[in-house]
């Protein structure tokens, strides 16, 4: 058997499932501290069964599982399974591979397994026992074992040498037996006690039973006569009950009537409650249609007002339009009045010209025709002229061009000075539009957040108003039903007070006992039993079935009381009541209790509350009975107490002493105690309802101010946002109006921009023509002078001709001057009349554009004509739809109110027919509790006949005797009872008991002869046990001194080692010492060697144990960390020397261990606490270096 694999998950730092598969040989684990390699060797000791935590370096046994890291959370559990070579069958089992499994959840909650299957820890200790590897055993072996080998005391050292010697298991069986026979010896002395109690019994117990034999001869006489004596009464009940029943059918008919006309009743209120809820929906939702309606009219009301000021505007500016128009065509006329007569002017022109063109004609014939013989300079002077007067007519001209061009500049500053006003008018009012403009947007977003806020503040109070309501309503349903509950637990208190007054379920005698005494005849009496005693609900059947007949039973002061109403009654012929004087009556104590039973809840009079006084009386009538949860825990109880106990449920069975049962169901509140418990429940239930009436009717009358008060709110509020949609409206038209005064304004500014642009331009054409015509005129005039001085040269050539030609050239300059003159003005007024005609053309357009923009006025003004119809028509429409939804709500409030009369004349009907059903239900109450009367003496008919006898009525019917007289009857029956009274209270169970108790008696002494044979054989058990443990432990441990002292001569290279016995007289339980001689050294004790020395002393001694009695695997733990390198090398050597045998498994940090390893693993944790193992084959390794 070897360790094949170790599996691993959620143990300590492993959180990852790990699986570590191991060679026959030697494994080395390695890694550097901290990495979590000796987490491998605890996970086995765990799985092995170690339930120490401090042994697994834990504080808790919950620190086995792995804990978590900043990237992983914690697990929840951890899981060790260990895989163990089976083929030698070392364990019992078939499987060849052995898997111990031991699983630990954080709730604390365990779980072992054995190749999978559930198992007990026992269950692998035992597997495990003599094998080395429990967990007290050798198989693991860490730094901390082996310094507790030589550090221990020599007591401590006796567990390792015994699992050595293979006396664990026979350790464990003397255990076992030693155990048994302290079991048997416990058991020995109760039996003892017992026979020893059952011995006193006996004696007692035989007078008790003749006694008893007595009674129960007398007992049955008198049964025969109470039973035949009780079924004649029934009878005559029987005839009396079925009166009664006619009475009650009728009374339970005529309520029934009541009680559906009242749900009838009920029904039609909440009928006309329900519709009057669909009115008041109904008109809520007509409301709201009116208010989205008068919305719209709202809404069509201010459309209407921004059409009718968008009318007005565009009327407004078509008057402005207009009248510019007619500026602009007075200014036409006026220039066309210049073009005309400049236009005259030319006409006029061309006239004068064709004239002077004929004079000048004729005197150029008359000059030509005296002058021919004059020479060229004549000509030339006569050019001269010519060219004078050409330029002085163009040096006129252009003067007039510059008068003109004067002209028209300053009529264009005008004009610019005129549009610059116009322009910073417009521009003034455009910056007042705007701020208007941004007032009205303020407004318009102050008008929607109140609206939107008073819309969320509605939508609340709505969903108050409706809670409120729901609540109003609530707390009336909760009202009508407390006064119906309330109504009919004063009813019901009445009924059982009056049955408390008239002492109805009594018998006559009772009845006339408590009238004498109410009336002062009769003293010393406190009254019958039901009425002094209490209890709770719970036990209440119980306590009236322990009670039973008795509880017609009246307590008195004295016995002389008591016979002074006996004597009462029998002068009146009142009937037989039973007396129980305070002072006679004597206690009763339960000597031995079952108060471990399973269901035993106490005794009848550990349940019940009374005057202390009587104490004596209840202790006497209920100390005997015992009170159990169910009929099974009574028969239970019954059994186990050989029948000697009389037990009742709570649900009212009953066992009597003896084992007879009665049982079945009995009705529901129909005991006096239970009459009594339920009128107490009833008053408290009529005061709790009073107030809760009370408490209902102060929330409703709160609830419904709260509802007054939210509708008043939400009025408030819905007026309130009328208000702000109103304000909404009017800011949405005050800021469509500005707006469109604003585009107005931005295109007036355009189009003055515009003729700004073109009269600049013209403004930079006449400058430029204007300076033309200055160069023009300078030019011109150089050129006149030039031409008078080569003009006057010339006169002095021809001074002879000077005079006729003189006044010819004056004729023909004059001619020419004046023909000049009249085409430059010609000229300029052609000019001009071009100017003027450009001007008129301005003005045109100008008129065009503006008749265009009227144009399209007047369109707009249809349009907006049109739509103002459509909004006046919506608006009518709207009005129209208003009015309708007003006249709806009205119809809907008439027909509420209407409801509301019919609602009001219906529960003035209910409160009728429930006086009605409060009249039938005390009628009722009245026959019940007759009926009651006569069922409660029917029923303590009955009750005796159960209780008394055990007899239901059918059999108590087949035993009846005839009753000719029941005078004589009933005297018969008080002597018997009499007689039964003179023998005390006889122990009925005595004769059963005392025959139970001699048998008891007689098997207790064989079974207390059986356990002494028991315990003798335990104790020869032990003995061989112990003698063979001796034996055994004394030959193991001399082979294991034997390996010892050779193993550590090996180890040493020589010295001496002994393992001594502190005591060989008690070998089982002595300590054991350890006496070592190392080389070159004196023998000490373990204390004076040094660390290295002692942890190589118990390394030996673990070697020496290992080659006596091998474990299949062994697990060492950094155990050679003390030695030095060559101690290592012999710790190695030695170890690869024992695989033969064993397998081994090394966690080490030695070069020399790992050196000769088979396998070698590695721990790291590569991410921050979080364990990882690699694996490395050092043969496969060095094969491949060799290559």
């Amino acid at each position: 058997m070897y360790l094949k694999a170790l599996e691993i998950q959620g143990f300590k730092s492993f959180a990852d499932k790990t699986r570590l598969t191991f060679e026959k040989d030697i494994t080395s684990i390695v890694g550097p501290n901290g990495s979590g390699k000796s987490n491998i060797s605890d996970a086995i000791l765990w799985v092995l069964g170690e339930q120490r935590s401090k042994t697994l370096r834990g504080g808790k046994m919950e620190d086995v599982i792995f804990g978590g890291t900043e990237k992983r959370p914690k697990m929840g559990f951890a899981q060790v399974s260990l895989v163990l070579d089976n083929t030698k069958r070392i364990f019992n089992t078939d499987s060849t591979e052995v898997m111990i499994t031991r699983r630990y959840y954080r709730s604390g909650e365990s779980e072992y397994y054995i190749n999978r299957e559930s198992v007990r820890l026992k269950d692998i200790s035992e597997m495990l026992m003599d094998t080395g590897l429990g967990r007290d055993g050798y198989s693991v072996i860490g730094q901390g074992k082996i310094s507790e080998v030589v550090s221990s005391k020599s007591l401590d050292r006796r567990e390792l040498f015994e699992e050595a010697a293979g006396i664990s298991r026979y350790r464990y069986r003397k255990d076992e037996s030693e155990r048994k026979l302290m079991h048997t010896d416990e058991n020995l002395v109760r039996i003892n006690d017992k026979i020893d109690e059952l011995k006193i019994s006996l004696d007692p117990l035989k007078v008790q039973a003749e006694t008893a034999k007595k009674y129960l001869l007398l007992r049955d006489e008198l049964r025969g006569l109470e039973v035949s004596v009780w079924m004649e009464t029934l009878d005559r009940l029987h005839e009396r009950a079925k009166t009664v029943n006619d009475d009650w059918e009728n009374a339970k008919n005529g309520f029934e009537r009541a009680q559906f006309e009242l749900n009838e009743l009920y029904a039609a209120s909440e009928n006309y409650s329900e519709k009057m809820r669909e009115k008041d929906l109904e008109a809520e939702k007509r409301r709201a249609d009116l208010a989205e309606t008068e919305t719209g009219c709202a809404e069509n009301e201010s459309e209407l007002a921004v059409l009718e000021n968008s009318l007005k505007h565009n009327s407004e500016r078509k008057g402005q339009l207009q009248s510019e128009i007619e500026d602009q065509d007075t200014r036409a006329k006026a220039l066309e009045n210049q073009i005309a007569k400049r236009h005259e002017r030319i006409d006029e022109i061309k006239c004068e010209l064709d004239e002077l063109e004929s004079k000048a004609r004729e005197l150029t014939d008359i000059i030509e025709r005296n002058s021919e013989g004059e020479d060229g300079a004549k000509l030339e002077i006569s050019k001269l002229i010519t060219d004078k007067s050409e330029k002085q007519a163009a040096l006129a001209h252009s003067n007039a061009v510059l008068s003109m061009l004067l002209d028209a500049a300053g009529e264009l500053l005008e004009t610019d000075e005129k549009r610059r006003r116009e322009s910073g008018e417009t521009l003034t009012r455009r910056d007042e539009l705007l701020e208007r403009f941004k007032e009205a947007s303020t407004a318009q977003k102050e008008a929607k957040e109140k609206a939107d806020e008073l819309k969320n503040i509605i939508e609340g109070y709505t969903m108050r108003m409706e809670g409120r309501e729901s609540k109003v309503k609530a707390l009336e349903e909760k009202q009508t039903k407390l006064t119906i509950d309330l109504n009919s637990a004063r009813s019901r208190v009445s009924m059982l007070t009056e049955m408390e007054k008239e002492f109805e379920g009594f018998s006559l005698a009772v009845k006339t006992v408590m009238r004498e005494h109410d009336r002062g005849t009769l003293s010393g009496v406190h009254g019958p039993v039901a009425n002094l005693v209490k209890t709770d609900d719970r036990f209440t059947i119980a306590i009236e079935t322990a009670l039973g007949a008795s509880m017609q039973s009246i307590v008195v002061d004295t016995q002389e009381q008591g016979k002074s109403a006996i004597e009462m009654l029998k002068r009146r012929d009142a009937g037989r009541a039973t007396f129980l004087p305070v002072d006679t009556i004597k206690s009763f104590d339960m000597k031995r209790r079952p108060e471990n039973e399973n269901g035993y809840l106490g005794t009848a009079f550990e349940l019940v509350r009374f005057d202390p006084k009587f104490a004596g009386i209840f202790s006497n009538l209920l100390s005997r009975t015992v009170i159990t949860e169910t009929l099974s825990d009574a028969v239970a109880m019954s059994k186990h107490n050989d029948n000697q106990l009389r037990i009742v449920t709570l649900d009212g069975q009953l066992i009597n002493a003896g084992g007879s049962m009665t049982g079945g169901s009995a009705a529901k509140n129909s005991g006096i105690l239970s009459r009594a418990n339920e009128l107490k429940t009833l008053n408290l239930k009529v005061t709790d309802l009073s107030e809760l009436a009370r408490d209902c009717a102060s929330k409703l009358s709160d609830a419904s101010r709260e509802l007054n008060s939210a509708k008043y709110e939400l009025q408030t509020a819905e007026f309130e946002q009328k208000e702000a949609l109103e304000t909404l409206r009017s800011c949405d038209s005050e800021k469509t109006q500005v707006q469109f005064l604003l585009n107005e304004t931005e295109k007036t500014l355009e189009t003055l921009e515009r003729d700004e642009k073109l009269s600049a331009l013209r403004r930079e054409e006449n400058t430029k023509r204007a300076e033309s015509a200055k160069n023009e005129i300078g030019q011109l005039n150089l050129d006149v002078a030039g031409l008078e001085l080569k003009l006057t040269e010339l006169s002095a050539r021809s001074e002879e001709h000077e005079i006729k030609a003189r006044e010819l050239s004056e004729k023909l300059s004059a001619f020419a001057e004046k023909r000049s003159s009249l085409v430059s003005e010609s000229d300029t007024t052609l000019i001009a009349i071009k100017q003027l005609e450009e001007l008129l053309s301005d003005l045109t357009g100008d008129g065009e554009t503006r008749r265009q923009a009227i144009g399209a006025l007047s369109a707009e003004n249809e349009e907006l004509g049109q739509k103002k119809q459509d909004a006046e028509d919506a608006l009518s429409k709207n009005r129209l739809t208003a009015d309708n939804i007003r006249g709806e709500i009205t119809q809907i409030n008439s027909l509420k109110l209407e409801l509301e009369g019919k609602r009001t004349q219906n529960e003035k009907k209910t409160q009728e027919v429930n006086r009605e059903l409060l009249d039938m239900e005390r009628l009722c109450g009245s026959i019940e509790q007759k009926k009651l009367a006569s069922e409660m003496e029917e029923k303590q008919i009955i009750d005796k006949l159960w209780d008394g006898y055990e007899l239901s009525r059918t059999a108590a019917q087949s035993i009846r005797e005839p009753v000719p007289n029941m005078g004589e009857a009933t005297k018969r029956i008080t002597s018997l009872k009499r007689e039964i009274t003179g023998l005390g209270n006889p122990n009925i169970g005595a004769i059963e008991e005392y025959e139970r108790i001699s048998e008891r008696y007689n098997f207790l002494s064989e079974q207390r002869d059986d356990v002494e044979k028991a315990k003798r054989e335990l104790e020869k058990i032990i003995g061989e046990i112990t003698k063979e443990m001796q034996e055994i432990f004394l030959r193991e441990f001399k082979i294991i001194d034997e390996s010892f002292r050779n193993t550590f001569l090996e180890l040493f290279g020589g010295g001496r080692a002994a393992l001594i016995l502190d005591d060989e007289e008690d070998i089982l339980n002595c300590g054991i010492e350890i006496k070592v001689q190392p080389p070159g050294k004196t023998l000490s004790t373990l204390s004076l060697l040094s660390g290295g020395e002692m942890a190589f002393v118990a390394i030996a001694l673990y070697f020496a144990i290992i080659k006596v009695r091998p474990t299949p695997f062994c697990i060492m733990d950094e155990i050679e960390a003390a030695l030095d390198e060559a101690n290592v090398d012999r710790f190695a050597h030695y170890l690869r020397g024992m695989t033969d045998r064993t397998q081994f498994i090394v966690i080490t940090h030695r070069r020399g261990t790992m050196e000769e390893a088979d396998m070698l693993y590695g721990v790291t944790m590569q991410e921050k606490g979080v364990s990882q193992v690699l694996s490395v084959d050092l043969e496969e390794a060095e094969r491949a270096l060799a290559k």
